[in-house]
């Protein structure tokens, strides 16, 4: 006898049953977003914007096909408190869709659901367990429920506009453009998960009985402006959508017959897993934090898997927020050594075979989450002695000082959230406000990578922008051209025109200015036009391929049938000698440090260019040499650089490769460097798939320079640069630098080097006299000398042994606190001395409880001062040794 259906079944079966319905099967879109809307891409219908918005459904390899199905990993991290919390949320979800572009509508859509989930060749499931609800309106999806599938009317029900409409309320709240009722499938677990009846659903709208699995969308009106009266305006779409979702991890829950996906079979073996590695049991919906890991761990893996790199900004710091929470759940189940990474392996076990990345990519996965760990680890357990102490000092219902939590973060690496988290189970709050200010740019980025709605996916712009063709670009030869004005927008809106002083997008039926891509920043310039002018600020494009040209008119009226001529700025040549020392920088580095080389982000812009790829160490000296010669000589031959236009698969038959950003279609984009370097008896060429704007010759680039090289996540490493003009102007600037400093040393350049070597050498002489006078002023106070007085007493249970000393700091007061907890036999040792405290404990005292951490963190508090550490060692800045000293008495 067979057992239920594993989570990779049930997603098998699935495409399968839509392919057999004539669905194009199509693989997983990356969780980087496919368009700027979302850092992430937060819903299964995400990737196929452009073909609901009205583009062509071609995609690559496939030719034309209407009806396409998926399984799509979603990243949503808006409400990433609660995973773990609920036994709903997550932040990776597979979602399962089917997808029509004009071809099938309500009937197939919801007849193909109930087949699905109800066959015994598929699902399963009891008929009489389904639940349905539909718009109050929708009297067409109300016949096909009752009549055509027989669905009782006693298990459906009928919502208004802002449970059963996308977007929710926009009959009369918008925005403008297409939208439609939806249908949701539910189905009942049963009494064993509340006592409930549908009919309280119909007034709760809560429920953990009624799980609701399934939602078909159907887009079939234009949303315009509401009549004179207000009455809201629908008219029909000239072709009718289905969006539809059905989340994997639900269904496994409903057919495997378990309490909640962490209980599936996917998540219950991370789930063992932590509980074995750390020896605490899993207790069901008590355990937090063995939730917390287990699913943090896949959002971690498939986003990095995708060439994510773990940073400060972006992407980057989502995902380092999510796999920080899961170190702190760690930390708290008592796993002190990396630990996450071990369960990268389970993840790819039971995901690898549907998202072949994962596979591909394990080892990096492992190695970026272990150096993570080991980083966040040697901080965390100071940040979170430093922060108990300040808390301990804090009476329920206060603040924590914002000012306090951004320098756990700066100093500690300790996000907001945990801090948040530590403070609640104090029943203290955080003045969120004042840490804002410091972290605004990053909370931004990350707040917009969490964002879900289909009408933010879409956007206001987007909706204004509907049924205007795809801008003609003619850029790549032209950086003057004439072209039509088709629309103007501003604020999600046509414009009728645009006076001086105004701001706006500007679609033109022709332009020659590049729109922000694949790493290159978007072109600036002006319009022109009799009597007018418009700067132009930059330039994007949507997804159907129209450019939006930002501008403010300074002169005259923009209106829609204006002739203007599009002039780019003299910054472009710029950003193309950038671009173009941008692959000729990434053919030398795989030369020179060799092929598992891989990019993992760029940016290209009049001013420099930016270069990450993947690498787990530091560029020598030699190495960097190596680079910028390489480049040199492809700028000395002066080859030619040569675009074409071919299937993509002949350009990868011809050895292009692909930069990070792009996107491709059937036709690709091919930019060449006519002709190779030697370099280790090899001949290095670059050919890369690109859509951006290049030199003509290598000659063109100039100069070129390698500025810095960092590292900026796990295994990945950034390279800025320069050319041209830029590269010469800096150079320059670091030979006056050097040669001012020459001079105020009273030498040339030539001796810099030597002068700087002997003056170290001084100040290390002179430090090491410095800290033999604090040792011996040390020693002479704790003999009795300077009339300092040794106290020992009992404190807490604990003999504590008490000194102020005068003129010591850092090491010596470190020093001397160890020799008065040898010498004076007890448990603790506190030294104060003019602006510093340091409290020592013996392994045993800590064995009893003593925290050397959390005491100096009261004894500072009460000298003016602040400070933390260790259970064994702790020190502090303070400004009053006495007080420190008589805060003993009441600090244990």
């Amino acid at each position: 006898m067979t057992g239920p259906l594993t989570t990779a079944e049930i997603r098998e079966k699935y495409l399968h049953f839509f392919e057999s319905k004539g669905h194009l099967r199509l693989p997983s879109h990356s969780t980087i977003a496919p368009d700027p809307t979302t850092l992430f891409t937060v819903a299964g219908m995400q990737p196929f914007k452009p073909q609901f918005m009205g583009a062509p459904a071609k995609f690559p390899g496939h030719g034309e096909n209407k009806r396409v199905t998926t399984a799509q990993k979603c990243l949503r991290v808006g409400d990433i408190e609660n995973v773990g919390r609920t036994l709903r949320h997550c932040s990776l979800l597979e979602m399962l869709g089917n997808f029509s572009f004009g071809d099938y509508f309500k009937r197939e859509a919801l007849t193909w659901a109930w087949e699905f989930l109800t066959s015994p060749e598929w699902m399963g499931l009891d008929p009489e367990k389904l639940h349905a609800t539909i718009y109050q309106e929708d009297e067409e999806a109300f016949q096909i429920w009752t009549q055509e599938i027989g669905l009782p009317e006693s298990r459906l029900l009928r919502f208004g506009a802002d449970e059963n409409f996308w977007p929710a309320d926009a009959p009369k709240e918008g925005p403008n453009g297409p939208c439609g009722p939806c249908s949701e499938i539910f189905y009942d677990r049963g009494p064993a998960y509340g006592d409930d009846t549908w009919a309280d659903y119909a007034q709760t709208r809560e429920s953990a009985r009624y799980l609701e699995i399934w939602n078909c969308v159907f887009p079939q009106y234009d949303r315009q402006d509401p009549a004179e009266d207000g009455t809201p305006v629908l008219a029909d779409l000239p072709f009718k959508n289905i969006d539809t979702g059905m989340g994997l991890e639900r269904i496994a829950t409903v057919v495997q017959d378990v309490y909640d996906f962490y209980s599936n079979d996917v998540f219950r073996p991370l789930v063992e897993r932590v509980a074995e590695l750390s020896g605490k049991p899993y207790e069901g919906p008590q355990s937090l934090s063995h939730r917390v890991v287990a699913e943090h761990i896949r959002s971690v893996s498939m986003v990095i898997a995708d060439g994510v790199a773990l940073s400060n900004t972006g992407r980057g710091y989502v995902i380092r927020k999510i796999l920080r929470r899961a170190s702190r759940h760690a930390y708290l189940l008592g796993l002190r050594e990396p630990t996450l990474y071990k369960l990268v392996p389970l993840v790819v076990e039971k995901m690898g075979g549907a998202y072949p990345e994962l596979v591909g990519e394990q080892g990096r996965v492992e190695a970026a989450i272990r150096a993570e760990e080991e980083r966040f680890l040697k901080t965390l357990e100071g940040g979170i002695q430093r922060l108990n102490g300040l808390l301990s000092g804090l009476s329920r219902g206060a603040s924590l000082p914002g000012e306090e939590a951004f320098l756990l973060y700066d100093t500690y690496g300790f996000p907001l959230d945990l801090t948040k988290e530590i403070a609640e189970e104090y029943g203290v709050t955080v003045d969120e406000a004042r840490y804002a200010e410091s972290l605004e740019n990053a909370q931004e980025l990350a707040r917009a990578g969490s964002k879900y709605g289909k009408s933010e996916l879409f956007g206001g712009t987007q909706e204004a922008l509907g049924g205007l063709p795809a801008t003609e670009f003619v850029g790549y030869d032209e950086l003057e051209a004439g072209g039509e004005v088709l629309a103007l927008v501003g604020a999600g809106e046509r414009l009728s025109h645009l006076p001086a002083g105004s701001e706006g997008a500007v679609v033109l039926s022709r332009t020659p200015f590049y729109a922000e891509g694949g790493g290159e920043v978007g072109d600036t310039g002006t319009l022109e036009w009799p009597g007018g002018r418009a700067a132009v600020r930059d330039t994007r494009k949507t997804p159907a391929g129209v450019f939006l040209h930002d501008v403010v008119v300074e002169e005259g009226e923009l209106r829609p049938g204006l002739e203007v001529r599009g002039v780019v700025s003299g910054e472009r040549r710029a950003t193309e000698r950038h671009h173009t020392a941008t692959h000729l920088l990434h053919a030398a580095l795989r030369a020179v440090l060799g092929s598992g080389v891989r990019q993992a982000g760029s940016l290209v812009a009049p001013e420099r260019l930016r270069f990450d790829f993947s690498h787990g160490a530091a560029l020598s000296a030699d190495e960097i040499a190596a680079v910028e010669r390489l480049v040199s000589r492809w700028v000395s031959a002066n080859f030619a650089v040569s675009w074409q236009e071919m299937p993509i698969e002949a350009a990868k038959a011809a050895g292009a490769t692909a930069l990070f950003g792009e996107k491709y279609g059937d036709t690709v984009r091919v930019v060449s460097v006519e002709g190779g370097v030697p370099f280790g008896g090899q001949t290095v060429t670059s050919k890369e798939l690109c859509g951006g704007a290049h030199v003509r010759r290598t000659g063109d680039i100039g100069a070129f320079v390698v500025v810095s090289d960092e590292n900026v996540a796990a295994g990945v490493r950034r390279i800025e640069a320069l050319a041209g003009e830029a590269a010469t102007a800096w150079v320059r600037e670091r030979l006056h630098s050097a040669g001012r400093v020459a001079g105020l040393l009273n030498t040339g350049l030539d001796g810099l080097e030597a002068r700087v070597q002997g003056l170290q050498a001084q100040l290390k002489a002179a430090g090491q006299e410095t800290a033999q006078v604090r040792r011996q002023l040390a020693e002479a106070q704790m003999g009795g000398g300077g009339g300092a007085a040794q106290q020992v007493r009992e404190l807490g249970g604990f003999k504590v042994a008490a000194l102020r000393l005068s003129g010591i700091e850092g090491n010596e007061l470190r020093g001397a606190a160890d020799k008065l907890l040898d010498t004076s036999g007890a448990d603790l040792a506190v030294i104060a001395s003019d602006k510093g405290l340091v409290v020592k404990a013996t392994k045993d005292a800590v064995s009893r409880g003593a925290h050397a951490g959390q005491l100096v963190g009261k004894l500072a508090a009460a000298a003016g001062g602040k400070g933390g550490g260790r259970p064994d060692m702790a020190q502090a800045g303070i400004q009053d040794p006495a007080a420190a000293l008589e805060a003993l008495g009441t600090a244990f």
